[in-house]
C-alpha cells in the first residue's frame, strides 16, 4: 500500500509538473497577445460620428457600428439579471473562468468529437470581443482564459459588465444593449419592459438565429427560456414572469432614426470633417453640433417638398410606373412581391389598380392591404404633354387609371391616399443668420436618398434678375438715386465681349420709357439694368461686387452681367444678400458650431465673423486684415472676429427699401400674405425659364430658394421665380419668423425724405398733387426745379410760393 501510494504521489506530482509546464508553455506562446494593465484600462469603444442641430436634435450618424455607451449605473436591473441568467449565473463568484463550465465543454468535445458552445464566462466574452478574433482555435481559447484572469485582477466586476453591455454584438449593426434597444424597439434601454429586455438579452448567444425580426419563433423560445431561468433563480416573481411570457413580440427594425430629416446637412458635415480626421471620424465617438435650427429645418423640408409637388402636379400626370394586367387576378403573394420589388419613395406606397368605376379606384397596396381612391385623389391628373401644355382635365377615373396600372400613392390626412408620381423638377433652400452667417436651414434637393447632389453648394446656375440688386447697389454707391431716370426703350449693344449685336428685351416685350430706378427694380425691367450697367462700366462694377463675396473671375465681363448671366450657387447668392440684411457687413456662412470628443472635450469651436456695430477694436492682424473686437454676451465680455463693413449704410438701406417695394408692388407681391412690413426680396427667372429664384430677408434672416431641372430644361410657360420659388420661400418664412418681432434694416439718421415728381424723379413742385416721397442721401437730393409762374396778385399763387420757400428752408436746415 505504501509503495502504491508512493507511485501515485509521484505520478500526481509528475502530472502536476506536466500541467504547470504545459500551462507555462501555452502562456509563453500566447503572452504577447495578452494586453497590459494600461491597455486593459484604456479600452475604447468604437463609437460612430453623431451630428446634431443647435438645439440637440439628431441629424445623422456615420459609422458601421451603431453604439450608444452607458455606464454601469444606467444598466436596468432586469437587464443585468437577464444577462446573468442567460450567459453567466456565477459571474459575481468566479475568478473570470468557470471551471465547471469549461469541464462540461471539454467533455462535450471528448464525447462528440466536435467543439461546441459553452464554458465562456462574461469576462471571457469581453476578452474575446475586445482583444481577440472569433477564430475557433485552441490557442485563442487559452489566450482568452489568460486575458480573462488578468481582467478580473485589474478591473471590478461592474467595470467588466459595463464593457460587456457596451461591446457585445446584437445583430442589425447594433453593438451594445443601448444601441440594440434603439434598433429593435426605437426606445432607450431604460424604457423597455421585462419581456423586451429578456428578448435582447437572448441575442449574444446567436444574434442571427435569435433575431426577433428575422426569426421571431426562435427568438420567442429563447426569450421565454431566459424568463424561466430568471424565475427559477429568484430574480423575478411569478406575476412578472407571467406577464412577460405572455407579451407579444414588438421588435422591428428602427435603424438609425434621426430626429430631423437633413441628409444634405449631415453629408456636408461628414465631408468637411473627413478631410481632417480621416477614417477615425467614424469610430472615435465625435459629436458635432451644427448651427441648424430644428424648427426652421422642418419648415424648410416641408416648404421644398410641397413646392416641388405643387409644380409637378400642375404640369400633369406622366402615367403609371408600369402596367401588369396579369397581376390583377394573381395570388396575393405575387402581387405583394411585384409591388415590393419597386423602390420605395418616402412614406409613399406602391399600389396595383385592381378595378375602377366612374369616380373611384380599388387598389392593392404593397403591404397587402386594400384601399379605395376617391375622385378627389385622382382628378388633378391632367395628361402631361410637355412642360408647356397638358391634356384636358379627366372626367372619370378611366381617363387616368386602368386595372393593372402600378402607381404611387402618397398619404393624405383627409383622403387617405392621393395619386402621386416622382417629381422630376428640383428645388433647394438655404437660410442664414445674416449677423454671423450661421446656416439655419438647408435643403439641397427634393430627396437626398435618391439624389445626393447638393444644389445649394455644388450646383451653379444663372440667378437672372435675382442678381439685379447688386447692380443697383453699385449704382447707388456711384451717386445714382432711387429716383434716377433710365430710359426703358429698345437698344442695341455692340459689345466686343459679346459674340454679336445684342438687343435685350423685357419679359413680355413691353417698354416703359423713362423709368425711376425704384420702379425698374420692383418691375424687374431688363433694359434699365442693362443701360445702367453700361453707364456704370463693367469693370468698376465687377470690382464693386467683391464686397458681396463674389469673385470677378467667376462673373461675365460683359453687359449680360446686369441680367444675372453668371453661374452662381444659391449659397453664394444668399451670402451676398446677407450684406443687405445686416446693414452692409460681409459675413461668411458656416455650418459646424463645435465638435467634441467622446470625453466631452472640445476639438473645435467656431469663431464666426460677426456683425458688431458697437464693438471696441482690439487689433488688426497682418494676415487677412481681420478686425477683432470686444462684445458682451450672457457669459461676459468676449473677443471675436468683427465683420468688415463693405457697403455704405445709406446705400444699403436705400437698396433694402427698394426691395421692400418688390414685395409691396412688384414681382414678389405674393409675399404680402405674410403681413410683414420688414421683409424685402427679389425674384429671378432666366432665359426660357430654366432657373427660378426668390431671395428675401429681413434684418436678421436671409433665405434663398432656387428651382429648376438638373438638365437645365425650361420650367414651362407661365413659370417664373414668383410662381415656382416664391411660394416655398413664403411657406418657410411663415414658420421661421413665427412669433418674432419685425426686424428692419437700420435706417441711418443721415438719410432724408423728399417729395419728388414720379415722372421725372426731380423735386416736386409745391402743391403738386401727384408728388411722392423718396429717400435720398444728403448729397444726392435732386435740385429744386424753378417755378415758371405768371405774375399775379392771386392769393393762391402767393400761398404756393410761400410753401415752396418753407420747403427750401427745411432742406437747407437739414444740410
Amino acid at each position: 500500500m505504501a509503495k502504491t501510494l508512493k507511485i501515485l504521489f509521484f505520478l500526481g506530482l509528475f502530472g502536476a509538473l506536466c500541467a504547470v509546464g504545459i500551462t507555462y508553455a501555452i502562456y509563453y506562446n500566447v503572452k504577447d497577445r495578452i494586453p497590459t494593465v494600461d491597455e486593459l484600462k484604456a479600452i475604447e469603444l468604437r463609437i460612430p460620428l453623431r451630428i446634431y442641430t443647435a438645439d440637440n436634435q439628431l441629424i445623422g450618424e456615420f459609422g458601421e457600428q451603431r453604439r450608444s455607451p452607458i455606464n454601469y449605473a444606467e444598466i436596468p436591473t432586469n437587464l443585468e439579471h437577464a444577462i446573468l441568467a442567460a450567459e453567466d449565473t456565477n459571474f459575481y463568484h468566479h475568478p473570470g473562468v468557470d471551471i465547471l463550465g469549461l469541464g462540461r465543454a471539454v467533455m462535450q468535445l471528448i464525447t462528440t468529437g466536435q467543439k461546441q458552445g459553452g464554458g465562456s464566462t462574461i469576462t471571457m466574452q469581453v476578452a474575446r470581443n475586445y482583444f481577440l478574433s472569433f477564430e475557433q482555435t485552441y490557442t485563442r481559447k487559452f489566450t482568452e482564459i489568460f486575458i480573462a484572469l488578468k481582467m478580473e485582477r485589474e478591473l471590478t466586476k461592474h467595470e467588466i459588465l459595463e464593457l460587456y453591455v457596451n461591446k457585445i454584438y446584437l445583430g442589425n449593426r447594433a453593438y451594445g444593449f443601448e444601441a440594440a434597444a434603439q434598433v429593435y424597439y426605437g426606445k432607450n434601454l431604460n424604457e423597455l419592459n421585462l419581456a423586451q429586455l429578456a428578448m435582447i438579452a437572448g441575442l449574444p448567444k446567436a444574434p442571427s438565429r435569435f433575431n426577433p425580426i428575422v426569426n421571431p419563433s426562435r427568438a420567442l423560445i429563447r426569450r421565454n427560456w431566459i424568463l424561466q431561468r430568471m424565475l427559477s433563480l429568484g430574480m423575478i416573481d411569478k406575476d412578472a414572469y407571467q406577464e412577460a411570457v405572455e407579451a407579444p413580440i414588438t421588435a422591428k427594425n428602427h435603424g438609425v432614426m434621426p430626429d430631423i430629416e437633413a441628409g444634405y446637412i449631415a453629408e456636408m458635415v461628414r465631408a468637411e470633417l473627413y478631410s481632417t480626421f480621416g477614417d477615425d471620424l467614424y469610430s472615435t465617438g465625435m459629436t458635432v453640433y451644427t448651427t441648424i435650427d430644428s424648427t426652421r429645418q422642418k419648415a424648410a423640408n416641408s416648404a421644398i417638398f410641397n413646392g416641388v409637388l405643387s409644380y409637378d402636379t400642375r404640369h400633369g400626370y406622366r402615367g403609371s410606373i408600369d402596367t401588369r394586367v396579369d397581376l390583377v387576378e394573381a395570388p396575393l403573394e405575387e402581387q405583394e412581391k411585384a409591388l415590393q420589388d419597386i423602390e420605395r419613395f418616402y412614406n409613399w406606397q406602391t399600389a396595383l389598380v385592381i378595378s375602377t368605376d366612374n369616380k373611384t379606384a380599388d387598389v392593392r397596396l404593397a403591404d397587402g392591404k386594400r384601399a379605395t381612391l376617391a375622385w378627389d385623389a385622382i382628378k388633378w391628373a391632367k395628361p402631361y404633354i410637355n412642360e408647356d401644355s397638358q391634356g384636358p382635365a379627366p372626367t372619370t377615373v378611366a381617363d387616368v387609371l386602368v386595372p393593372g396600372d402600378i402607381v404611387r400613392l402618397r398619404p393624405d390626412a383627409q383622403l387617405g391616399w392621393i395619386l402621386a408620381q416622382k417629381p422630376t423638377v428640383q428645388s433647394a433652400l438655404i437660410s442664414l443668420n445674416s449677423k454671423d452667417g450661421a446656416i439655419q436651414a438647408l435643403v439641397g434637393g427634393f430627396n437626398f436618398y435618391e439624389n445626393k447632389f447638393n444644389r445649394i453648394t455644388q450646383s451653379k446656375r444663372q440667378p437672372g434678375s435675382n442678381f439685379k440688386p447688386f447692380i443697383y447697389a453699385s449704382a447707388l454707391d456711384r451717386g445714382y438715386t432711387a429716383a434716377s431716370i433710365i430710359n426703358d426703350a429698345p437698344v442695341v449693344f455692340n459689345d466686343s465681349n459679346l459674340a454679336s449685336a445684342w438687343r435685350p428685351t423685357n419679359d413680355g416685350g413691353k417698354f416703359y420709357g423713362p423709368t425711376r430706378l425704384r420702379q425698374a427694380l420692383y418691375r424687374s425691367q431688363n433694359i434699365v439694368s442693362v443701360r445702367l450697367l453700361d453707364e456704370l462700366g463693367v469693370r468698376p462694377t465687377l470690382n464693386f461686387l467683391r464686397r458681396f463675396g463674389f469673385d470677378p473671375n467667376e462673373l461675365p465681363h460683359n453687359l449680360s452681367l446686369s441680367l444675372g448671366s453668371a453661374n452662381l450657387s444659391p449659397l453664394q447668392i444668399a451670402t451676398g444678400y446677407a450684406v443687405f440684411s445686416n446693414g452692409g457687413y460681409q459675413v461668411q456662412p458656416y455650418l459646424i458650431d463645435r465638435v467634441i470628443d467622446r470625453n466631452n472635450e472640445t476639438l473645435f469651436q467656431a469663431s464666426p465673423v460677426t456683425v458688431c456695430k458697437t464693438c471696441t477694436m482690439l487689433e488688426k492682424t497682418n494676415d487677412d486684415e481681420q478686425q477683432m473686437g470686444l462684445f458682451s454676451t450672457p457669459e461676459g465680455i468676449k473677443s471675436l472676429p468683427v465683420a468688415p463693413q463693405v457697403l455704405d449704410p445709406e446705400v444699403n438701406y436705400i437698396t433694402y427699401d427698394m426691395m421692400r417695394d418688390v414685395i409691396k408692388y412688384g414681382t414678389g407681391r405674393r409675399a404680402r400674405v405674410l403681413q410683414r412690413d420688414d421683409i424685402a426680396g427679389k425674384t429671378g427667372t432666366t432665359n426660357d425659364g430654366r432657373d427660378a429664384w426668390f431671395s428675401g430677408f429681413n434684418g436678421e434672416l436671409v433665405t434663398s430658394v432656387w428651382s429648376g431641372f438638373d438638365n437645365s430644361s425650361p420650367l414651362g410657360r407661365g413659370e417664373w421665380g414668383g410662381s415656382v420659388s416664391l411660394p416655398p420661400w413664403i411657406d418657410y418664412m411663415r414658420e421661421a419668423l413665427k412669433g418674432t418681432e419685425p426686424s428692419y434694416v437700420a435706417k441711418p439718421s443721415s438719410l432724408v425724405t423728399v417729395r419728388i415728381d414720379p415722372n421725372t424723379g426731380e423735386r416736386a413742385l409745391p402743391g403738386q398733387s401727384n408728388a411722392i416721397f423718396e429717400i435720398f442721401r444728403r448729397d444726392h437730393v435732386p435740385a429744386q426745379r424753378e417755378l415758371d409762374l405768371p405774375q399775379s396778385n392771386n392769393s393762391s399763387n402767393d400761398n404756393e410760393a410761400q410753401e415752396e420757400k418753407r420747403e427750401n428752408n427745411v432742406l437747407e436746415n437739414l444740410f
